[in-house]
């Protein structure tokens, strides 16, 4: 789903593997796994993407950059 911010542009979500998919504004991808739904939800309500992605989801989960 594309979010209005300057960092993030879309954000995306599987429940069923827990996996939360970013691509940022620079258009590079990343896939967080084990991420719940609630801060999948929260992620999404935030006004801030970036400060909520930088608070509660970088150097938290393991991630795989994919190609864009």
């Amino acid at each position: 789903m594309h979010v209005d911010s300057t960092a993030i542009s879309e954000i995306d979500y599987d429940p069923e593997r827990a996996k939360l998919l970013v691509r940022f504004a620079s258009g590079e991808r990343y896939v967080y796994v084990g991420v719940p739904d609630e801060i999948h939800r929260s992620f999404v309500e935030a006004d801030s993407k970036g400060r909520y992605f930088q608070l509660h989801v970088r150097d938290r989960y393991p991630f795989n950059k994919l190609d864009s």
